[in-house]
């Protein structure tokens, strides 16, 4: 692989779920760097690089042919999923966007997924959005990643198709909140995003209580919530 190619260490571990011999699409692929680096690094993948502006469809075109991977890599100028012929891919990747509008970016492009057997999704935010979409449409969360990188916490949510209905795992809302997986193994970073997590929910509390007209409803979300979060982090 050229040096020249150089990906975080975020797109680095979504990548890492790729399988050899993906055959996947990069939806909002920005200048095609992930998927000209696993295709580099696995002469027996292929990518497809969607891009719904052209500014970064121009980029990911330059990208492809910097790298000689014209064979390997097709960008495509288009919204979402919509790129896609059903069932051209096997892989689905969406990483740096919000978990509302990747969830968005799945459910409208749905009719695309007959043959894809993974989604590997990194959310910015929401990324209880992600898991609930996956949930509801027969694909179970075997992954998850929590990262730090440049101060921000990044979550990666690996979603497999279930093989048999009797594989259905339903997850509950603390589940989807935390991750299952995430819950399980609460590592030390999991221990300190949801410390800096119970500040902006006292701090998003304060302020609704402090409104001129309270959201009863949602303000009762929030404090159920926050005592999830002092349960989690009192066990560690």
């Amino acid at each position: 692989m050229s040096m020249q190619l150089k990906l975080s260490e975020r797109l680095k571990t979504v990548a890492s779920f790729l399988p050899e011999n993906a055959l996947f699409a990069d939806i909002g692929s920005d200048h095609a760097y992930l998927p000209c680096y696993v295709c580099k690094c696995d002469s027996s993948s292929r990518a497809i690089a969607g891009e719904i502006n052209h500014g970064p469809y121009q980029s990911a075109l330059a990208t492809i042919q910097n790298f000689g991977l014209e064979h390997a890599v097709d960008a495509r100028l288009g919204n979402g999923l919509q790129i896609l012929r059903d069932g051209e891919v096997k892989q689905i990747v969406i990483a740096g966007m919000g978990g509302s509008l990747i969830r968005d970016i799945l459910e409208n492009g749905k009719d695309k997924l007959s043959l894809v057997n993974r989604i590997i999704a990194q959310p910015n935010i929401d990324e209880r959005d992600v898991r609930r979409w996956m949930q509801q449409h027969q694909f179970h969360i075997s992954a998850e990643v929590l990262m730090l990188e440049n101060g921000h916490f990044y979550e990666i949510i690996v979603g497999d198709r279930w093989k048999e209905e009797k594989e259905t795992i339903i997850l509950d809302e603390k589940q989807l909140l935390f991750g299952p997986h995430l819950l399980k193994e609460r590592s030390k970073l999991f221990y300190e995003k949801w410390k800096s997590e119970r500040k902006k929910y006292n701090r998003i509390i304060s302020d609704m209580k402090n409104a001129k007209k309270i959201n009863v409803e949602k303000l009762s979300q929030f404090e159920m919530e926050l005592n999830w979060i002092e349960e989690v982090l009192q066990d560690g």
